[in-house]
């Protein structure tokens, strides 16, 4: 029996941290995804963990890293898409509220990695580190736009190990076809590095806002699979280009951020944003997902499937929201026709054995 003197906070945070253990980790290496299918992970925040028929293992915007966590630091980040847009300078409360759903320094078994954009809540040190020390992962490619390598190297990722993409670039893997598009992540282009910032002290008014600007900091990607086709927007704002998107790709799922924003900010997509972004790429199904990470930012997913319900028939929608889970699985399209997910509830081996209580009547 353990004894309270043997506890210190070290040990207490080994022995909780990460809050699932390797239990997620286990499960995806356990997981064999039927033919013509693709299973996926909700990771939290953007992340997603996609794995194939043919044992193509991809996860993207893995986010191993905490927000807010001490009162100490009064401001922003000088530079911050948030004090830039909005004149503000006080730190922002954004509490990670979701727990770790996976180790990451316990992965096996992985591909590439892939990074929407630069933004410290899509890229961390953890995770690069978690791929980059573990001798099982040494061949897995780093994927993302030009800032993203530069954040990479300046962090120690061998160079060779990065793959810079932009707009029109595409991977093949295994049974997976990766195609960069373009992103409508607009407060990447308010978010310092920007061309010219410098020589202004870092102000932006008269600066050119360009598609090469956006390019080296952010991208969306389309994921072709024997399940179909995944297009994941990351923190991309709503953009009429999505309707060339749908023409250009055959997209099954759409997956992109949704949250609610503080007054005075302009970050993540409404529930209308959404469904209008399901209905320009012509997706079958779309799922919100960012909305659980940040305590400010957090938003109710009923209100996409209200909205949905309301608008589905007389504008003939051929889509419907998913809600999902972190942690949960979700599998194309042997899944399609659910609308909310529910954790594994369990004890299915009831009563496979005698019950062990003092009279039948008791419970």
């Amino acid at each position: 029996m353990a004894n309270v003197k043997d506890i210190t906070r070290e040990s207490w945070i080994l022995n909780t941290f990460p809050e699932w253990g390797t239990w997620l980790n286990e499960e995806i290496e356990e997981e064999v995804v039927p033919e013509n299918n693709l299973a996926m992970w909700w990771l939290g925040n953007c992340g997603v963990w996609f794995k194939t028929p043919g044992g193509a293992n991809i996860v993207m915007d893995l986010w191993s890293n905490r927000g807010k966590h001490t009162k100490k630091v009064k401001d922003m980040v000088r530079g911050h898409q948030m004090a830039n847009m909005a004149g503000v300078r006080k730190l922002q409360p954004n509490l990670r509220v979701q727990p770790m759903v996976i180790d990451p320094f316990a992965i096996n078994e992985l591909d590439y990695y892939l990074v929407s954009h630069f933004h410290s809540d899509h890229i961390d040190i953890n995770t690069a580190a978690a791929i980059v020390n573990n001798p099982k992962l040494n061949h897995v490619k780093f994927v993302g736009p030009y800032e993203c390598g530069e954040i990479w190297k300046g962090w120690g990722v061998p160079e060779e190990r990065i793959i810079i993409v932009k707009p029109g670039d595409t991977i093949t893997l295994k049974d997976v076809k990766i195609t960069a598009v373009e992103s409508f992540d607009r407060t990447c282009l308010v978010t310092l590095p920007v061309e010219g910032a410098d020589a202004q002290d870092g102000e932006l008014a008269g600066l050119a806002v360009t598609d090469e600007e956006m390019a080296r900091k952010a991208v969306n990607y389309v994921f072709e699979t024997p399940g179909g086709t995944i297009y994941h927007g990351a923190d991309s704002h709503f953009s009429n280009y999505f309707a060339k998107h749908g023409k250009d790709f055959d997209v099954d799922v759409a997956i992109n951020n949704y949250g609610d924003n503080p007054v005075g900010i302009q970050d993540k997509m409404t529930s209308i944003d959404l469904l209008r972004m399901a209905e320009n790429l012509r997706a079958k199904v779309i799922i919100p997902v960012h909305y659980d990470i940040w305590s400010n930012f957090m938003a109710s997913t009923d209100e996409i499937l209200a909205l949905w319900k309301m608008r589905k028939e007389r504008l003939q929608y051929k889509f419907h929201p998913f809600i999902w889970e972190v942690g949960g699985k979700y599998t194309y399209p042997q899944d399609k026709d659910l609308i909310e997910y529910h954790h594994p509830r369990g004890f299915d081996d009831c009563f496979e054995h005698d019950s062990n209580i003092q009279f039948k009547a008791l419970l």
